[in-house]
């Protein structure tokens, strides 16, 4: 099976991350492993992540949700982190607030992998 790798850097996204969390535990392909590299947030961003992480639980047929929450030095850095981290075959970055377009589309993705 295909793992796909979805990495989101956050930074006092509280008002952000519980959309992309949605809409990532919503989808139907569960070989996904979401990486959430917080830059050390003063908001409820890791709170947030890690009830989503509870919610994801790969034991019960969930995704795997890794949150690392520390200081770095910026975006790019927060970004390589993730890349370093990452155990899928495919990664994409995801940025909190934003969301996929439904439930198929880690799977739609997937199947034009598979094709291709």
């Amino acid at each position: 099976m295909i793992k796909i790798t979805l990495i989101t850097c956050t930074y006092n996204a509280e008002k952000y991350i519980e959309r992309t969390a949605e809409s990532i535990l919503n989808q139907q392909y569960r070989a996904i492993e979401h990486i959430i590299i917080d830059g050390a947030s003063h908001d409820n961003t890791v709170e947030m992540a890690q009830n989503y992480q509870s919610k994801s639980d790969s034991s019960n047929g969930g995704h795997e949700v890794i949150i690392i929450s520390e200081r770095d030095n910026g975006l790019y850095d927060a970004m390589n982190k993730g890349i370093n981290m990452a155990t899928g075959d495919y990664l994409c970055f995801i940025n909190a607030g934003d969301k996929l377009h439904d439930e198929h589309t880690i799977a739609d993705i997937v199947n034009c992998i598979k094709d291709n």
